[in-house]
């Protein structure tokens, strides 16, 4: 048989298996920007996208994006307790409650079937005392810091919320009561409901508006993928 032949034979095998991994760790083609470094992160249309691996004892997690609403996470973290990383994008409001006229957000996904994983925006004031996560599906052995305030129905879902601490900042976690895909959140009526309502902060300035994958593990590697994300602040 020719060499070239031979040589041919013994590549097709190997070429396979590195379209196969290759598959597995980022998107069919190839995106616009991608990291696999801890704090990897990239700025594009006003949002910031970070890799985030913030937990003890990670794997391993790729990010890539094309936008902030088109992006998406590869993630292998062992199946141990404790959140590894938290892969998102970021949008910064930088106005008080009562300046605000509106803020919603939409979000579509695609998330896998098994792990352990929130999918949530963390909603931060501009100081870094209180913070808002709203839980829009979970799968796993996952839950929220503090302990239930009972369910509530506003921003357009039904939650449950908890309230707690972290050592650090206050941290108000709502539920909801049914895993989604998609949706919009008015996330102008929640912050009004914990200011007016239950009185757990003043007049703040939102800062950060988080929306990505909160994940504890996802051994043998699994994919997150964002199909359409936006905030919109009035």
């Amino acid at each position: 048989m020719p060499r070239r032949a031979v040589r041919s034979l013994l590549l097709t095998p190997l070429l396979a298996l590195l379209a196969v991994v290759g598959f597995a760790a980022a998107p069919a083609q190839a995106a616009t920007w991608s990291s696999s470094d801890q704090w990897g992160n990239w700025s594009t249309g006003g949002y910031t996208l970070y890799n985030n691996i913030w937990g003890s004892g990670a794997g391993s997690q790729t990010i890539w994006a094309n936008s902030a609403a088109d992006w998406g996470v590869w993630a292998n973290h062992p199946n141990t307790g404790g959140i590894k990383s938290y892969p998102n994008a970021k949008k910064v409001v930088g106005k008080k409650i009562s300046a605000i006229n509106s803020l919603t957000s939409n979000y579509s996904v695609t998330v896998p079937s098994s792990g352990a994983y929130n999918t949530s925006y963390d909603i931060w004031d501009s100081n870094y005392d209180y913070e808002i996560m709203l839980w829009v599906n979970k799968t796993g052995a996952v839950g929220p810091l503090g302990t239930s305030q009972g369910t509530v129905t506003l921003g357009g879902h039904s939650w449950t919320v908890y309230k707690g601490s972290n050592g650090a900042n206050q941290v108000f976690s709502f539920i909801r009561s049914s895993n989604s895909s998609s949706g919009t959140v008015d996330i102008k009526s929640i912050v009004n409901w914990i200011k007016n309502t239950k009185g757990w902060f003043g007049d703040v300035t939102i800062g950060d508006v988080q929306f990505g994958y909160e994940i504890t593990s996802s051994a043998g590697g699994l994919d997150f993928r964002t199909k359409s994300f936006g905030v919109s602040a009035g």
